[in-house]
């Protein structure tokens, strides 16, 4: 069921930039068998904050991490590596969370070539599509 809201392009705008900071700190993180799951969870946070940017833009709640991260999926962008892999990372996030899975770290450097390949041009899109009006 999907809960529709009054839409808010203020508080859009603000989860795209904080979304993006998020994303820039994470990056700096040293990657290790200790970090790991810190920086999957915060790179999976920082496209599930673009998701939510758009739903929230369009007067949609976001009710789950599932329809944040579709809503992305939808989006017409080019990117180096196909953005469906945006979705791998929401799943290794919920093993992390859920079932105390500790990630190996090709896995957490896999998920930060997705973040560095994927995010920039989603960023770019969905500031492009709130920002007009």
């Amino acid at each position: 069921m999907i809960r529709y809201k009054r839409p808010d392009k203020k508080n859009a705008l603000s989860l795209v930039e904080a979304a993006k900071r998020d994303l820039n700190f994470t990056l700096t993180i040293k990657v290790s068998e200790d970090s790991g799951s810190t920086i999957v969870r915060n790179i999976h946070n920082s496209f599930r904050m673009l998701g939510d940017a758009l739903l929230i833009y369009k007067g949609i709640e976001p009710k789950d991490h599932i329809t944040s991260i579709k809503e992305l999926l939808k989006l017409n962008v080019s990117t180096l590596r196909p953005i469906n892999l945006v979705d791998s990372i929401r799943k290794l996030r919920h093993n992390i969370n859920y079932y105390g899975y500790s990630p190996k770290l090709n896995e957490v450097e896999d998920a930060v070539s997705i973040a560095k390949t994927c995010f920039g041009p989603l960023y770019e899109e969905v500031k492009k599509i709130i920002s007009i009006k």
